[in-house]
């Protein structure tokens, strides 16, 4: 089972896209306002290299194996988790 974090903020619109598609798929995720929590936001800045853009999702697979993936990009996402439309 693969662990997905994702850091967002609360007037993205991206961010409520991704949300509501991972639940529509009944995918499980942990969520990290990094506009209302500076731990997130520095964790965040340190996991992304730096990068400020939202939603940033981290997915760790069973393996160990971290892919990050700036944005929603459905169709990587989809490739990632194996999610068929």
């Amino acid at each position: 089972m693969v662990k997905i974090v994702m850091y967002t903020t609360q007037t993205c619109p991206y961010c409520k896209m991704l949300k509501g598609w991972l639940e529509s798929k009944n995918i499980g995720y942990e969520n990290k306002f990094v506009d209302d929590d500076q731990k997130a936001m520095d964790e965040m800045l340190k996991i992304s290299e730096g990068h400020m853009g939202v939603p940033f999702t981290v997915i760790t697979k069973d393996d160990g194996v971290q892919i990050k993936i700036l944005g929603f990009d459905k169709l990587k996402f989809k490739e990632i988790l194996g999610v068929e439309e």
